[in-house]
Parts: structure tokens; sequence; C-alpha cells
């Protein structure tokens, strides 16, 4: 029988070979819901035909579809996923507050709100020009959200911070609402997006948006042992050498990239950042090293998953993925906010 010490120091040293195993499973998995988006849709479509478009592309109607429409789509739930999934993560980590999403604390909202002025009021139908109004508002809305949870003497909670982002993401949603009523034609172009969808951006918008996508997954998954050591303390993190202000100030740049350009793409979807660090941190334990790429890895998984089942159980219309997440993701949320140790990370 081994020593209760040796089996420790066992224990922690296959550790890392374990998890390393899980990313890899994660990503084999994360393949096979991509092969599922780009096969599966309102339209029934064959797996051999499937193949073919992609080794002997012909023109006709159903290939068109696989090439033009499925293939971007998926590539664009693949961006969008990750960053939200990292965001979600990063802002957990940063405020310590497991209620911290993109969407909950009204991010994403004014994100959307930015991208309704630059196409409702200014006309700029740009994608690379119109990402700069949703880093805008993504970036007003940390500071708005932070400023009126941090009112009063009491100073900032995890309650707090979600009812001031539930307000300021209200306001956002009524004033880009009272933009689009001016405009019947941006209205129509706008709704599925505003309601969070996979559908109706093109390959182009989607590589004119991969570098800001990029550099937000790049910034943020560098930050991870910084915001290990931040976990400590603040007085603690300075003792180890981490420079506290430029690390929450490159999370907020981060954050912005990230939610700015998967606005842009998808749309304000919800809950995406909420739910899957829960779940990662409940496998892998609070090292952000192993948190941060298992979000990102894990949140286009459920994402993708979520815009198949929306395109196969109303056809041959289909259900966007923002509604679909806010069916999952309410409840769960609810049983979050409920727990009595909601502030422990």
């Amino acid at each position: 029988m081994r020593p209760a010490g040796e089996t420790a120091v066992t224990e922690r040293k296959g550790r890392p070979s374990l998890l390393i195993t899980g990313l890899v499973v994660t990503v084999a998995v994360l393949a096979l819901v991509a092969m599922a988006s780009v096969a599966l849709g309102a339209r029934s479509v064959s797996f051999g035909t499937v193949i073919d478009s992609f080794l002997a592309p012909d023109g006709s109607s159903d290939h068109t579809v696989i090439r033009e429409l499925r293939v971007p789509r998926t590539l664009l739930g693949l961006g969008v996923g990750a960053t939200l999934g990292l965001a979600g993560a990063l802002m957990q980590s940063l405020t310590r507050n497991p209620l911290a999403d993109p969407g909950l604390l009204g991010i994403n909202q004014g994100a959307a709100l930015g991208v309704t002025l630059a196409l409702g009021l200014f006309g700029l139908s740009d994608p690379t020009v119109y990402v700069w109004f949703a880093f805008g508002g993504a970036a007003l809305a940390s500071v708005v959200v932070y400023a009126l949870a941090s009112a009063g003497r009491s100073g900032s909670s995890p309650v707090r911070l979600a009812l001031a982002g539930i307000a300021f993401g209200m306001v956002c949603t009524a004033v880009s609402s009272a933009i689009l009523r001016m405009d019947s034609q941006t209205f129509d172009r706008m709704r599925f997006w505003l309601t969070g969808s996979l559908a109706g951006q093109t390959a182009d918008t989607l590589v004119r948006l991969a570098p800001f996508m990029a550099a937000g997954l790049l910034l943020g998954l560098l930050l991870s042992r910084p915001l290990n050591m931040l976990a400590l303390g603040d007085d603690a993190g300075k003792a180890l050498g981490v420079a506290v202000n430029r690390t929450r100030i490159l999370t907020g740049v981060a954050v912005t990239l990230l939610c700015g350009a998967a606005t842009a793409a998808a749309g304000p979807l919800v809950f995406v950042g909420l739910i899957v660090p829960h779940a990662v941190r409940a496998l892998v334990g609070p090292d952000q090293r192993w948190v941060l790429p298992y979000s990102a890895l894990a949140a286009p998984v459920l994402l993708l998953g979520a815009d198949v089942v929306g395109r196969l159980i109303a056809r041959p219309g289909e259900v966007q993925v923002g509604i679909v997440w806010a069916v999952i993701g309410a409840p769960i949320f609810i049983m979050l906010a409920r727990r009595k140790r909601v502030a422990a990370l």
C-alpha cells in the first residue's frame, strides 16, 4: 500500500496529463459538432453530397448552400463561441463574480447599441468600420455597469453587478429598438441579428472580423498566469510580481475585443459566457491556465450544437440560436442566483 504522501504526489503529476487529454477530447468533440453543423440544417442534404461539395463542387444548389452558407456559418459559430466563452471566463476571474457574463452585465447590449447606431443612424455597413462602434459600446457598458454597482457604501457585489448589468442592458436594448423603429429597412435587416443569430453573415464578414477575434483570444489566453496570482488578492499579487493595474486594463481590453467582435458578428447572445466557465471550473478546478482554454473550446461546442438544434426543430424554417440559448440559460442562471455562496469562485 502506497503512503499517503506518495499517492498525493502521483495524483498531482498525473493531473496535467489528464487535463491535456481532456483538451484533446474537447477538440475532437468540437470537430464532430462542426461537421454536424455543415451537414445538418433546415434543408436536407445527404452526407455524400456534403463530401462532394468539398472534393468536386459542381455549382449545384446543394453545393452552394453548403459552401456559401453552412461553412461560413459554422466558422462564425466557432469564432463567436470561443470569444464569448473566453470573455466570460476572464470577467468572472477578474471580478471574482460567478455571475459575470458579457450578456448579463450589459456588455453585449452595449456593443449591440454601438452597431445599431452605426447601421441605423450613420449607414455604415462595412464590418471593419462598425466593429469599432461595437468596441466603444462594450467599453462604455463596462464602465457604466461597474460605476452603478459600486455606488453607495456597500460597494459592488455579484448581485449588484448583475442587477446593474440587466438594467443597463435593457436601456441599451430600448434605445436600439427606438432607433430601428425609425428605419424599417434597417430593422428588417437587423431583427434576426438582434435576437442573436449565426445566419445571414457572409464569409467576407468573417474574414474582416477574424483579426479582432484572434487578437482578443490571444491576449486573453496570455493573461492566465497573472489572473491566477490576482486570485490571491491584490497585495499577494503585487508581492508575486504582478502589475495589478496593467493586468486589469489588459483584461478589459481583451473582453472589449472579444465581446465587440462577437456581437458585431452574431448579435447580443446571452448566457454563453456564464454557463460554460461554470461547467469548466467544476471539471478542471480554478486554475486559469486550464479554465481559459477549456472555456474557449467548450463554448463553441454548445453554441454550434444549439444552432443545429434550432435548425432542425422548425424545418423548413429555423429558431435563432439566441432564442435556443435563452431557453437553456435562463433556468441555469436562476439556479446560480439562488445559491447562498454565489460569490465563491
